[in-house]
């Protein structure tokens, strides 16, 4: 009789890219919440990917990319940039690091 090899389970650091060890991971997660809200608004608006090319302006294929994560060598503000064709607002807030913490850090949020 085999024996099933139990896997083991590790707590999430809450960065899927950091706990993989991706480098520059802050910045994929970062573009991965962005793509995400984009997909969204594509889905929500039932646009096809052709409809979303030209409103983002960008190619097809591209969109096509973005839609399945691949979005290396797309740029944040180039993401951003799409979210405002998007009808979004996005506000960029710089404020001062809690004392209990030596780095700032980059977080998205959506309201």
């Amino acid at each position: 009789m085999r024996k099933h090899r139990v896997p083991s389970i590790e707590k999430s650091s809450g960065n899927v890219y950091s706990d993989l060890g991706y480098p520059n991971r802050s910045a994929m997660l970062i573009k991965a919440q962005l793509v995400a809200k984009i997909a969204e608004i594509i889905r929500t608006r039932k646009l096809t990917q052709a409809e979303a090319a030209s409103k983002l302006g960008l190619t097809q294929p591209k969109v096509s990319a973005l839609l399945r994560g691949q979005f290396r060598g797309v740029s944040e503000h180039r993401l951003l940039d799409c979210l405002t064709r998007l009808g979004r607002d996005v506000q960029i807030v710089i404020r001062s690091t809690p004392k209990t913490r030596g780095n700032g850090q980059l977080t998205v949020l959506f309201a």
